[in-house]
């Protein structure tokens, strides 16, 4: 399972995304014997390295907040 696909965090995975829509365009019996499972590896490993680098933006971000908090704090004598 995925998370919703049509969303801003899945911009740099659409043409995996569409590739995996196509696949499953093709009809049920093509999708339920494991014919899409390869865009669906494709896809989920996109959305991990996506959310992985944001997750790593997020922290350096907040380390750079946290450390400007303290410095400011310092200033002050706290």
């Amino acid at each position: 399972m995925h998370p919703p696909l049509h969303t801003m965090n899945a911009l740099p995975c659409e043409d995996i995304i569409a590739a995996l829509e196509e696949c499953h365009a093709k009809g049920f019996m093509h999708k339920a014997t494991g014919a899409c499972n390869d865009e669906k590896r494709l896809v989920d490993k996109c959305l991990r390295e996506a959310r992985s680098a944001k997750q790593a933006e997020n922290r350096s971000a907040a380390r750079a907040k946290r450390d400007k908090l303290k410095e400011q704090q310092r200033e002050l004598g706290l």
